[in-house]
């Protein structure tokens, strides 16, 4: 368990740039004594110090309702800072009526599998095998954060999810030979696979992303963000399976409305394949020119697959 100190200090380092009002660190911490994400926390504390800087009063609901209702923000964001304000007063043992917003929700980005594999390849050790891990798994950015070397079996090639997030479930997953690689080669001084702050590395990304984007000259790369790999290996693996309870139990979705949207992302036409397997370089070389796509591996032979 961190001590006090260290958590309170990491939340310090986090909410710099966010706020510098000791009231608004006064109302993180104690969110984050009521067990909220850091994230969560960070979001909440960066909307409340956008809601001052444009002259409303936390101190008074009517104000912040007019703030919030003069901004030209969609209504997913106007429900954030709503949702923000509302833990503020009850911090502070205040009440209000909120405001009423219907929350839209947006179907979400899903690139090309050639674009993921540009970022990953163009990126260093580190965030290379952070990439490919959320590619492989699906998991969310800070479930692969809190990975642990005990967590993975080098010689059975899976890894066991221990700390799910948002009441997600424990699970075991496969990973393929290429991954595993990837992992061997990073150094194993500390009891994280990732160590350091996941907030740096989410900025590393952003700026790494956009001198991918520009120099590959494809703005398309720059609306990828570390949930879309999830998103995409969702919509992969119910077009794969056509097994949405499947593909429930992949993500550790707890209730399966949120699983379906991933039934209408991308639409496939036709599911018939030629397939074919490969145990050498050479032949993945040929399977590539003849225009196969690459699937997975199971047991050191990789699958392809081209439609009939």
């Amino acid at each position: 368990m961190e001590n006090l100190e260290t958590v309170e200090t990491r939340i310090e380092k986090r909410l710099a740039g966010a706020t510098d009002d000791a009231q608004l660190f006064n109302y993180a911490w104690e969110l984050k004594k009521q067990g909220l994400k850091e994230s969560t926390i960070y979001t909440y504390t960066r909307y409340l110090s956008t809601l001052k800087k444009r002259e409303a009063n936390l101190l008074d609901p009517e104000s912040v309702k007019s703030v919030i209702a003069s901004q030209e923000w969609n209504d997913n964001t106007r429900s954030i800072a709503i949702k923000a304000y509302s833990k503020y007063l009850e911090v502070h043992g205040g009440k209000w009526i909120q405001p009423k917003v219907k929350q839209t929700r947006k179907l979400p980005f899903i690139p090309l599998e050639r674009e993921l594999d540009q970022l990953i390849g163009g990126a260093y050790r580190k965030m290379a095998a952070f990439l490919q891990l959320l590619k492989e798994t699906g998991l969310r950015s800070g479930e692969v954060w809190r990975l642990e070397w005990t967590d993975v079996d080098f010689e059975a090639r899976t890894l066991i999810l221990n700390r799910p997030e948002k009441y997600g479930k424990p699970r075991m997953l496969e990973i393929s030979s290429t991954l595993m690689a990837m992992l061997k080669s990073l150094p194993r001084e500390e009891r994280h696979i990732f160590p350091g702050d996941l907030y740096v590395f989410r900025r590393t990304f952003r700026r790494y992303r956009k001198r991918m984007a520009q120099k590959l000259q494809n703005p398309r790369l720059n609306r990828i963000t570390f949930h879309t790999f999830r998103h995409w290996r969702a919509t992969m693996e119910y077009h794969r399976t056509k097994d949405i309870l499947h593909v429930m139990e992949m993500l550790g979705h707890r209730d399966i409305k949120t699983t379906l949207i991933y039934t209408q992302l991308v639409s496939f036409e036709g599911d018939d394949y030629h397939v074919k397997t490969s145990r050498t370089l050479e032949e993945d070389e040929e399977l590539l020119k003849a225009g196969f796509e690459y699937v997975t591996e199971r047991e050191g032979v990789k699958i392809y697959r081209k439609r009939k």
